[in-house]
């Protein structure tokens, strides 16, 4: 290695990452998170806790938190 290299935080500051890393976590992270909101309503009554319900939350988790961090 040569004196001038950036080194592994300058290597990382500048990476963009790989899409299909960040959608596939946030498909995961959306899933999770609407399956605890759909748990806690069911909990106290006011939606029933169905795989439906779960897709429904994770899908719009996912169309929100897309939408806000794309540039």
């Amino acid at each position: 290695m040569s004196a001038d290299d950036g080194g592994f935080g300058d290597g990382v500051a500048t990476s963009d990452g790989d899409p299909r890393v960040l959608l596939g976590l946030n498909a995961i992270l959306s899933t999770l998170l609407g399956w605890t909101i759909i748990g806690g309503l069911s909990i106290i009554d006011v939606a029933a806790f169905s795989l439906l319900n779960v897709a429904t939350a994770a899908i719009i988790v996912f169309a929100l938190t897309y939408a806000v961090t794309m540039r």
